[in-house]
């Protein structure tokens, strides 16, 4: 319950945050009017969508339209910005399951190798591997994939959404950047549990290796790398800002950075909202896991 307070407690917070910034971004109507607009009509289309309310006024309304799912109308697209949201919800949902699929496939067999070959050449292969992944910046690596996979080789699509074909680099794009730090966290995590004085009792006991990692050592090493996961499904409800807009993806996270550009306020605000309940109840979620992993939290 503490938890549950403390999540409403944060989108809370979130909303006046995402209300205070769309105050200071100034006035939307100035960009969707045409030059010829009269200063009459420019404030009855201001007084239209209660922009000439005061703010408190404003972020009252507004919150009260979040409790009810209301975000008001979108500007560019003349429908609620909820049920924009909603429609692209879906890409989003799509592109993020196939990135922490591509995330595990490469950070747990990584990390395991490892942290069992530790100080080895394939231990230290895959150190330097994982921090290359980790530093490359996400549109760096998607360029340099539609370079070679697209433009080069034409084994894929630039961009766009359909086909598998399509998901395939913005997939490799995100995973391969969270897989370096899920393989580092992984590997540090399980080394440290390999050397704990109750793996030696376990050993002693005539336990296989096998057991003795996946059954003792892989439980308790898996909290760090649940705990990121978390924060990486978070990260991944955002949207991919950047690698969306380098693939064309039609995601929540293009629909903000041309919302925000447009100015489209009720789509900022719906996004940002929808991003962060996500967010929290990811969280959420990761802290029920490590209450089951670990039982001394319990």
């Amino acid at each position: 319950m503490r938890r549950l307070l403390r999540a409403v407690l944060v989108l809370f917070l979130v909303s006046v945050v995402v209300f205070g910034m769309n105050v200071l971004a100034g006035d939307p109507i100035a960009l969707l009017i045409p030059p010829e607009t009269t200063r009459e009509q420019l404030e009855h289309l201001r007084t239209l969508h209660g922009l000439n309310d005061p703010v408190p006024v404003r972020f009252v309304r507004f919150l009260w339209g979040v409790l009810q799912g209301d975000f008001g109308d979108s500007f560019r697209f003349g429908q609620p910005a909820f049920t924009v949201v909603v429609e692209r919800l879906g890409a989003t949902l799509e592109l993020a399951l196939a990135a922490l699929i591509v995330t595990a496939l490469l950070a747990v067999p990584g990390g395991l190798l490892a942290a069992l070959r530790k100080g080895s050449a394939a231990d230290a292969v895959i150190v330097v591997g994982s921090a290359v992944g980790h530093s490359v910046p996400p549109f760096v690596l998607g360029i340099l994939l539609i370079y070679a996979l697209a433009l080069r080789l034409g084994l894929l699509p630039t961009a766009g959404r359909g086909t598998i074909g399509h998901l395939i680099m913005p997939a490799l794009t995100l995973g391969a950047f969270y897989a370096g730090r899920g393989a580092r966290i992984l590997r540090a995590s399980l080394a440290d549990a390999l050397d704990q004085d109750y793996l030696r009792t376990a050993r002693a006991k005539g336990l296989g290796e096998a057991s003795v990692v996946g059954r003792h050592a892989l439980k308790n090493a898996a909290l760090p790398a649940v705990t990121l996961l978390g924060l990486e499904v978070g990260a991944l409800l955002g949207g991919a800002v950047v690698t969306e807009s380098v693939f064309a993806w039609p995601g929540i996270g293009k629909l903000a950075v041309d919302a925000v550009l447009a100015r489209d306020h009720p789509v900022v605000q719906a996004v940002t909202m929808v991003v962060a309940a996500g967010f929290v109840l990811t969280n959420l979620i990761v802290d029920v896991l490590c209450l089951y992993l670990d039982p001394r939290t319990r």
